[in-house]
């Protein structure tokens, strides 16, 4: 993008503050091209589109994307990462850095594992129990289906031998 380093200073100006009339004199406009003409600065495509570009930049930067969040999970878990704490001694207060406590750690490999749910061994465990049970109810249908026909057939031969 092309923009004059004054159009460049205006558009960082910009997306500090917000304020139009203050980014065009802060860039080096005079005030009263300023006060009526920032807002036309703003409607400069070229202007618009950098404005724009660097926001959702700043946007991206701003939110941790999902590797990095499961990188911090993994550190947590390994007891890499490191709080800091107070702790009381007979002669004073002193700060402390130390590893995550179990059940933070723990916290933290519970929700790696939501991530990668084929490597959960609980859920992998629920799975064969659910699937144990369907096998279960599918040959108790079976049977009861069989007997049904096996008594069907016995009262069928039974009346036979009535007559």
């Amino acid at each position: 993008m092309k923009l004059t380093p004054k159009q460049r200073k205006f558009a960082d100006e910009y997306i500090k503050t917000g304020n139009a009339t203050q980014s065009a004199i802060e860039a080096g406009y005079s005030k009263k091209y300023a006060n009526t003409n920032a807002p036309k600065l703003l409607q400069n495509t070229t202007l618009k589109q950098y404005i724009e570009k660097c926001m959702a930049e700043i946007a991206s930067n701003r939110v941790m994307s999902y590797t990095e969040a499961v990188e911090l999970l993994t550190s947590i878990a390994r007891g890499e990462e490191k709080e800091t704490v107070v702790v009381a001694t007979p002669v004073s207060v002193e700060k402390v850095e130390k590893e995550a406590d179990l059940k933070t750690r723990i916290s933290a490999l519970k929700e790696i594992l939501k991530r990668y749910p084929n490597n959960d061994k609980l859920i992998e465990q629920q799975i064969r129990k659910l699937s144990a049970e369907a096998d279960m109810a599918e040959a108790k249908s079976k049977l009861m289906n069989d007997d049904r026909v096996s008594l069907e057939t016995k009262i069928v031969i039974g009346d036979f031998e009535d007559e």
